[in-house]
């Protein structure tokens, strides 16, 4: 019966029977989880995590990860229990319209949700990157007598995050970086969608971690509250990344889904439901029903909290007493403010200066970086190649954790994923860079990036058939269209050094949205730098004949100099043409009518030219035009070659001009 239960024990099964409630109400969702993971969850919020329920932005919190989203009402009955703003109703209304309990975890809707998860193996390899912006910005601003940022960073992770490649990445980099202060739970249940995991995955998970420089344990039974904390404290010792392996239950105290894939994820049903209640000795009549001493027990954090904070508070106002600038420069980094004069004295080139825009945009990293401290980034592996090196910004190891240069090896996707999670935690502005055709590897932590509105920003080079004798596998046809499909994610491709010290302006003053930059690998003449401020407005006019077209030339990148010396030799029929620099697409589509209108004058015809995919171009172009793209891959041979054969000259675009206005 419910009285003869220890509080402790009471508070696990709340927590169990809230999930089931509304999994049961919703008709929708995943009660396996909550019901084996409980007493892991209960042990850490209740035992270890630092955090303050009235204030979930306190930046010294520790971070908790639901890495295995799906099991979402673990963590909102988590936050209700303990005080956040999510009140009981709010877990009633779990998977509807409007609610704050949506399906899986999303950041910026409900109150201490850390980060957007669900996909699996995200969550896993974003609390990497939080654990190194943890490291990275303790080394910066703690002073011997005053630690300002120092917190664990936590997690749950299941069977399906440690299938998933994202979170093997990321392991190997989280070991090799010894970040200490990164401790994960494994929810070890043996049990996927399809049923048994051993009909997929039968490795030894503990002996894969220690192999990629983990501190691993082994919990035997899931129940077992007092060995979870054991581990847990354990591995707060330890001066390794921590993976707890907890054998868990699936669906546990469901008579006839427990330990089956029946548990994962649907509803247990209302007559298993009863049963399951049963079980635990849970009231039958009543749903969502919570016991006042549970509540008061949980809502203890309140106050937990509220005095830890305080806590750091005073340590804060010494720190701002006693290190006035550095205590500046962190609350100016944790607000995303531009530093005064970052822009300052940033490189400009004269009209026709050659130069690759991937080389371009390394020079205005340096150019900004000894003015933005909290700026770092790095590269998968293409550091030379993408330009991202901050000169004498040192390299970030566990032996060196203030370096500026991140290297996240040959890892693309848990290099988006970390990006995300130090964006997350703050402090920090990031960039990482690869090549475009890259990004392919890394598109689902794009993806959230742009979901989550973080403003990371991608360092995307060898951008088209330019890069030339590498061939088709490493030119980039449809990429650039894949991202910009992708809700919220700014595109730009800028056509010189020029445009490419506008982009990194707009990037770095963007709040809430990511940006990717696609660069060039071959050099490009520079345009005149007053006109490329026009970038800001996703598209201007750079060169006309005459003061009415009848011909506009759109390009971006590398072609817009094609469009330039095919206007300059259509402007001699005569013919009154128009070259319009289009670098992203997105500014573009958010000017007012009247600008968009002033660029691109209705009645005109029109031609877009692109080195990629002609898909999205028609919008721009109208029925009456025409756009020449690659909608086919490339292949190996030098870059003049490689456009000479797939019709990006002068000629063709004149003849293609030409055919359109003689129609």
């Amino acid at each position: 019966m419910l009285e003869q239960k220890t509080l402790s024990q009471k508070a696990v099964d709340t927590i169990r029977v809230l999930a089931i409630d509304a999994v049961e109400k919703a008709k929708s969702g995943h009660p396996g989880l909550p019901l084996g993971a409980a007493p892991m969850a209960y042990t850490l919020w209740t035992q270890f995590l630092r955090h303050n329920p009235q204030n979930p932005q306190w930046i010294n919190r520790d971070r908790f990860i639901l890495s295995a989203g799906h099991g979402s009402m673990l963590l909102y009955s988590l936050l209700y229990l303990t005080g956040y703003d999510l009140p009981l109703e709010q877990l009633k209304q779990f998977r509807q319209w409007g609610s704050k309990t949506p399906g899986h975890p999303e950041y910026g809707l409900t109150p201490g949700v850390e980060t957007t998860t669900g996909p699996l193996g995200q969550g896993f390899a974003t609390g990497v990157g939080m654990a190194l912006a943890e490291r990275w910005l303790s080394q910066r601003f703690n002073a011997p007598d005053l630690n300002i940022i120092d917190h664990f960073t936590y997690a749950i992770v299941s069977d399906g995050d440690l299938m998933e490649g994202v979170a093997s990445e990321a392991a190997s980099l989280a070991g090799t970086l010894k970040l200490s202060k990164l401790i994960y739970l494994y929810d070890d249940n043996h049990v996927s969608i399809e049923g048994q995991t051993d009909i997929a995955f039968r490795e030894n998970v503990l002996a894969r971690f220690q192999a990629y420089g983990w501190h691993t344990q082994r919990v035997d039974d899931g129940n077992d509250q007092e060995a979870i904390r054991d581990a847990i404290e354990r591995a707060r010792q330890d001066d390794r990344p921590s993976l707890i392996g907890v054998h868990t239950i699936i669906g546990y105290g469901s008579p006839n889904r427990q330990g089956t894939s029946k548990a994962h994820g649907e509803p247990l049903g209302p007559q298993e439901a009863m049963l399951t209640k049963e079980f635990f000795g849970w009231p039958q009549d009543q749903t969502f029903y919570v016991p006042d001493d549970v509540l008061a027990h949980f809502r203890q954090a309140v106050a937990n909290g509220a005095e830890w904070e305080s806590e750091w508070n005073h340590r804060w106002e010494e720190y701002q007493r006693r290190y006035p600038d550095r205590a500046r420069e962190l609350q100016s980094a944790l607000q995303r403010e531009v530093p005064a004069h970052a822009f300052d004295q940033l490189t400009t080139w004269d009209s026709g200066e050659m130069l690759a825009t991937r080389a371009a945009s390394g020079i205005i990293i340096n150019d900004i970086a000894p003015r933005w401290p909290t700026l770092i980034g790095g590269s998968a592996d293409l550091a030379p190649s993408n330009n991202t090196n901050i000169k004498d910004g040192g390299d970030f190891s566990a032996d060196h954790p203030l370096g500026r240069n991140l290297h996240f090896g040959v890892r693309e996707h848990a290099m988006g994923a970390a990006l995300n999670g130090m964006l997350l935690h703050g402090g920090l502005r990031v960039y990482g860079g690869t090549f475009l055709i890259f990004s392919d590897y890394m598109r689902p932590a794009i993806r959230l990036a742009s979901l989550m509105k973080q403003p990371v920003i991608y360092v995307f080079t060898h951008d088209s058939i330019g890069l030339g004798e590498d061939g088709p596998t490493h030119q980039p046809v449809e990429q650039l269209a894949a991202l910009r499909a992708i809700p919220g994610l700014y595109v730009i491709r800028p056509a010189d050094a020029n445009e490419t010290r506008e982009a990194w302006k707009f990037a770095l003053t963007m709040t809430d949205h990511p940006v990717a930059m696609a660069l060039t690998r071959q050099k490009l003449p520079a345009l005149p730098a007053e006109q490329t401020k026009g970038l800001a407005r996703g598209a201007y006019t750079l060169w006309e004949s005459g003061a009415h077209p009848d011909l506009v030339l759109m390009a971006s990148g590398s072609e817009v100099n094609l469009a330039l010396s095919a206007a300059r030799q259509l402007a001699q029929e005569p013919l009154g043409v128009r070259v319009v620099s289009f670098p992203c697409w997105r500014l573009f589509d958010e000017q007012p009518q009247d600008y968009r209108q002033s660029i691109l004058p209705p009645g005109t015809t029109r031609i877009a030219i692109e080195a990629g995919s002609s898909q999205g171009w028609d919008k721009y172009v109208g029925d009456g035009g025409a756009v020449i793209g690659l909608d086919h891959f490339g292949a190996s041979a030098p870059a003049d070659e490689l456009f000479r054969q797939f019709g990006f000259t002068t000629e063709h675009v004149a003849q293609v001009a030409r055919q359109l206005m003689s129609r």
